[in-house]
């Protein structure tokens, strides 16, 4: 597979800019994998595709204000820093702008001396290792001064910073929100669980690599950054017992398919477990454990437009992003929503 094959044309002007207001008042394409009908709803009507005895798996990451600008110690240049992993208290995995000229040793002022960060290792791919230095908690300096991490398609400024987190947000540790769940309010929760349908939340801390284009010509040449993820006993048990008794497992965004994919069988149990994954899901691998997934709409030749193909194949994920490109949805992580459901044919997931 070309990743040209994963190419298709969008206006600049349908790139959402804000949120929707209120959030469960987005768009929602249907897509039946089954019959290939296409229906034009209401995000808040994803409760009609929904029965109970399913499970809704939702990523319960909390983005952190992961985005940083400061100066360079002695010569004053700006710089921005971009938090990617934590690798202990004092120590991140980061991106720099302009890091060209950062070797170690080098460091970095932030907030008048607030936040000092020296580099201690480059990586082949331009990467740093930085270890901070600063008085207190952590958390507590960079909520103070960090900037939520929006991505660069987005121009306008973010007046609300819990508009970029879910409602369900939990586990602090993301570069970027898992945008699918953005959608969901605390009242369509609760309506979707009185209708007998259980929330299950999962784990995985998103990082910048998933949301990049693959600069690769050949798909099967790229490489997933590494992101953690955790799935405990009595998440994993939830999930398996829905399966048991004939419920679907719908996942909320790729990356809650992403941690479910990482820890099933090929039988599609899940089973508990935390780590670091780079599964990379393309049109011919095995979907498991998944029936189901709310999505948005995604980048060309990203990996998880490449993700939705093996669901619903590659001509199909295509055809369907024509249409509501046509019918003038809002697209990427401010942008309407898209539902995958029915049972796919065999032909499918294959490109």
């Amino acid at each position: 597979m070309k990743t040209s094959d994963f190419s298709y044309d969008l206006p600049e002007e349908l790139i959402a800019q804000t949120p929707a207001q209120p959030r469960d008042s987005s768009r929602l394409l249907v897509y039946h994998r089954d019959s290939g009908e296409i229906e034009h709803r209401v995000f808040r009507d994803v409760i009609d595709y929904l029965n109970p005895g399913d499970v809704l798996v939702v990523n319960q990451t909390r983005v952190i204000p992961a985005r940083l600008y400061g100066v360079k110690e002695g010569t004053g240049g700006a710089i921005e820093f971009l938090l990617l992993r934590r690798l202990n208290l004092t120590d991140w995995e980061v991106i720099l702008k302009p890091g060209k000229k950062a070797k170690p040793g080098t460091r970095f002022v932030f907030g008048e001396g607030e936040l000092i960060a020296e580099i201690l290792t480059v990586s082949e791919d331009g990467g740093r290792t930085v270890r901070f230095f600063y008085e207190g908690v952590f958390e507590d300096v960079l909520d103070r001064l960090g900037q939520m991490p929006l991505p660069p398609y987005i121009h306008e400024k973010l007046e609300d910073r819990s508009r970029y987190q879910t409602v369900y947000a939990k586990v602090d540790g993301s570069a970027a929100a898992p945008t699918a769940g953005l959608h969901f309010t605390p009242e369509l929760l609760e309506r979707i669980r009185q209708k007998g349908i259980e929330v299950v939340p999962v784990l995985l801390h998103v990082g910048l690599g998933t949301f990049r284009p693959v600069k690769e010509e050949d798909v099967a040449d790229h490489h997933m950054h590494s992101e953690y993820y955790e799935v405990t006993p009595e998440q994993a048990e939830k999930i398996n017992a829905a399966r048991a008794r004939g419920g679907r497992i719908v996942c909320v965004g790729t990356t809650s398919v992403r941690t479910l994919e990482t820890v099933a069988t090929e039988d599609g149990v899940v089973h508990p477990g935390s780590g670091f994954t780079q599964i990379f899901i393309t049109p011919g691998v095995k979907i498991k454990a998944v029936d189901a997934l709310i999505t948005n709409f995604h980048l060309p030749q990203s990996t998880l437009l490449m993700l939705i193909s093996a669901l619903m194949g590659r001509e199909n994920a295509l055809h369907t992003y024509e249409i509501a490109v046509r019918e003038r949805y809002r697209f990427f992580s401010f942008g309407d929503a898209m539902m995958i459901t029915g049972r796919a044919p065999e032909t499918e997931s294959r490109c």
